[in-house]
């Protein structure tokens, strides 16, 4: 059994949710040498679920060879990832804010999916799930996209937003796990931890 996971994630979004189930966790951050926006890129005609799926393995790999390079104590290792999509189109974190405003204008006034993925290692083994929710915006003005662009809470996140920010007061339904659209889906997560043998 282990007392605490390694969280190869920089969102603290992930790290709040954890400490919301209560697990110890240590970040496991890239070295400075590493390139892992570059992990990040999407095959041409890759299927969402695929996308989402490749990328968090590719993180957890990374990860794990980061925890043996450093000799570290093992410990179960968490990676995730999430991704927006709509129909077979996938909407990563935006380049800027005109990029940011595209995907803001596409999500107005329809439903998208919100895709998380998340992987555990522990020792040789490794468990994996993935969380679908569905999302609904009302139409958005160009002037309440502008403003929300100047918040600043677009960038760095996928879809342009972040559900638990001030975007709150355009989403007309929410489909599925919150949590998970925040970036950790919580029961999945939970699940994952359990049957790689972490106690809390």
């Amino acid at each position: 059994m282990h007392e605490f996971i390694y969280l190869a994630s920089q969102s603290p979004r992930r790290r709040q949710l954890l400490e919301q189930l209560g697990v110890r966790h240590e970040l496991l951050l890239p070295d400075m040498d590493e390139d892992a926006e570059s992990l990040e890129a999407v095959f041409k005609n890759e299927a969402p679920t695929a996308y989402v799926q490749r990328v968090t393995g590719l993180k957890l790999d990374a990860a794990v060879a980061r925890m043996k390079r450093r000799k570290l104590p093992p410990a179960p290792i968490l990676c995730s990832d999430t991704t927006v999509a709509m129909g077979s189109l996938i909407y990563g974190k935006p380049d800027d804010a005109k990029d940011a405003a595209r995907m803001l204008r596409e999500l107005s006034g329809a439903t998208h999916r919100v895709l998380t993925a998340v992987a555990v290692q522990a020792g040789r083994r490794r468990f994996e799930a993935l969380s679908t929710s569905r999302v609904s915006f009302d139409e958005l003005t160009r002037a309440e996209i502008r403003a929300y662009i100047a918040s600043g809470e677009p960038m760095g996140k996928a879809g342009a937003y972040a559900v638990q920010g001030r975007v709150a007061m355009h989403i007309s339904r929410i489909d599925g796990s919150y949590s998970g659209i925040m970036g950790l889906p919580l029961r999945e997560a939970a699940q994952l931890l359990r049957a790689a043998g972490l106690r809390f």
